[in-house]
Parts: structure tokens; C-alpha cells; sequence
């Protein structure tokens, strides 16, 4: 049974209307269901989670939500369009989960791996280049990563790879960052930093996020909103009205978290 908290969402900063929708939407692999009538509305300027477990079809809605899938039942809605009619892609920024290794295999610098992000095609004026453009630099200082610019990407620990990702996804200033389980392989201190740097880009900057993730001590003390999905929507409200029995439900065994702020009850 699919239960929604249609709570008001005022208090969080989220009034002005929503940036992507999901509308009845239900997809499958060769028959298999992965979503099943899915309806969410990420609203402007929140900072929303996608919890669920792993396999629950998180990353195949955040797909359906940039054009790599087309829903088989529903619509989806991004800025106002169908994702593929939608042709502002530097509203949209996307930081991919982290693969291990996967960077040994190209010797990058920092600051070369965050300006492809600029890339619109081949540019006659870039051989002359001598120096990297100044959002780069914008964004490898946002990022908190601007000392490490001229250090090779495999290098870095996987946090630090992670945040050079959220700086390249920034390079454009996009409205809305996507980020897909972006703490996966992290230590506790590289996962801290990357949740403050989203915390501020949310509150600082009025930047849209969507974190998909299955970390749930993460989510209820860092994200307003969250949507709790498992092939279908089990609940979609503020962090702090989300129950153990909610949890359990969304899981499929009991789930105990323990927090220590003023909004959540100690549990």
C-alpha cells in the first residue's frame, strides 16, 4: 500500500513550483517491474532524497527524469517540457556515482576533468587558451577543491573525486544537481564535507536537489524532503515525519536510526 504525506511544504522554502514531475509513471525491464505508478513533484529550491534500498528503482527514475529512459506508462516533466523535448541541459547538473579505479585509466588534472563540463564542441579559440576559464576556478573553489587543481584525478581518495564530480556538475550553474548515491565508498569525513557542501549550495545559492541515495542517517539530519521509493512511493514529505513503521515498510524489517537534533525524536 502506497501511503504519500502531502504535507505542507512552506516551512521548507518550497512554494514556487516544481522544477521535475513525475506523473503516474510505471516502467519495466523485459517485463520485470521496476516502478509501479509513480507520482512525485520535486519543487524549486528544495532539497529533496530519494531513499530506498538498493534495487528499488531509484536510478532508473532519475533516468526516466534526463531523457536516458522513456516511461512505458505516465509522462515525466522536467522544467515544463517532456525530457526530450528539453533542450536546457545547463540547467541540469549531474554527478554520477564514483566507480573505484575507474580513473587510473585517464591521466586528467583536477581542473581538466571540471572543464568538460564546458564542453559545447569543438572551439577554433581554444588552442590559445593559457589559462583555465574563470568558472572553473568558480567552481573548483565552491567545491571546496581549488588547492588540488593541478593534481592528477587518480590520485585523489574517492571524496575528493567525488566533490572534482559536484564541481564539474557546477561549472555551468546549473539549477537543478542530481546527484546519484555520491557518498558510496567515502569515509565519515569525506561524506561530512560533501553534505555540507550540498546543505550549502541548497540554502546559499536556492540550487534544486535531488539526492539519490539508500543512506538514511544521512538523509534525516542533512535533507528537508524525502521521498521514499520501492518500486512505488511510500511516503514524500519533510525528513523529520518520516516513522520507523515507514521505514520498516519501505525496507521490509524493522529499521532503528538514532539522531541527535532538535527535530528528530531519539530513535
Amino acid at each position: 500500500m502506497t501511503k504519500t504525506n502531502d504535507t505542507d511544504l512552506t516551512a521548507y522554502g518550497t512554494t514556487l513550483g516544481p522544477v521535475l514531475e513525475f506523473r503516474d509513471v510505471s516502467f519495466s525491464y523485459d517485463g520485470a517491474t521496476v516502478l509501479e505508478h509513480v507520482s512525485l513533484g520535486v519543487e524549486r529550491g528544495s532539497f529533496t532524497a530519494l531513499l530506498g534500498p538498493n534495487g528499488s528503482g531509484k536510478t532508473t527514475l532519475m533516468k526516466l527524469a534526463l531523457g536516458m529512459l522513456q516511461p512505458k506508462k505516465g509522462s515525466v516533466i522536467l522544467f515544463g517540457k517532456p525530457p526530450g523535448e528539453f533542450r536546457e541541459w545547463h540547467r541540469v547538473g549531474y554527478v554520477p556515482q564514483v566507480l573505484t579505479g575507474i580513473w587510473s585509466r585517464f591521466p586528467v588534472t583536477v581542473a581538466e576533468a571540471v572543464s568538460q563540463g564546458l564542453y559545447q564542441g569543438v572551439s577554433p579559440l581554444a588552442f590559445w587558451r593559457r589559462s583555465d576559464p574563470p568558472n572553473v576556478m568558480d567552481a573548483l573553489e565552491t567545491a571546496g577543491v581549488a588547492g588540488l587543481k593541478g593534481q592528477r584525478l587518480a590520485s585523489l581518495s574517492v571524496g575528493q573525486q567525488q566533490r572534482v564530480l559536484v564541481a564539474r556538475a557546477l561549472i555551468r550553474s546549473p539549477e537543478l544537481l542530481v546527484l546519484d548515491e555520491p557518498a558510496a565508498g567515502i569515509d565519515t569525513s569525506g561524506e561530512e564535507q560533501l553534505y555540507s557542501l550540498l546543505r550549502r549550495l541548497n540554502q546559499e545559492q536556492q540550487m534544486t536537489i535531488v539526492l539519490v541515495t539508500h543512506d538514511i542517517g544521512a538523509v534525516m539530519q542533512g535533507v528537508a524532503t524525502v521521498a521514499c521509493l520501492n518500486r512505488s512511493l511510500f511516503f514524500h514529505g519533510p525528513s523529520h515525519a518520516l516513522t520507523r513503521e515507514e521505514l520498516a515498510t519501505l525496507y521490509g524489517f524493522p529499521v532503528d536510526v538514532l539522531l541527535h537534533d532538535a527535530l528528530h525524536e531519539h530513535r
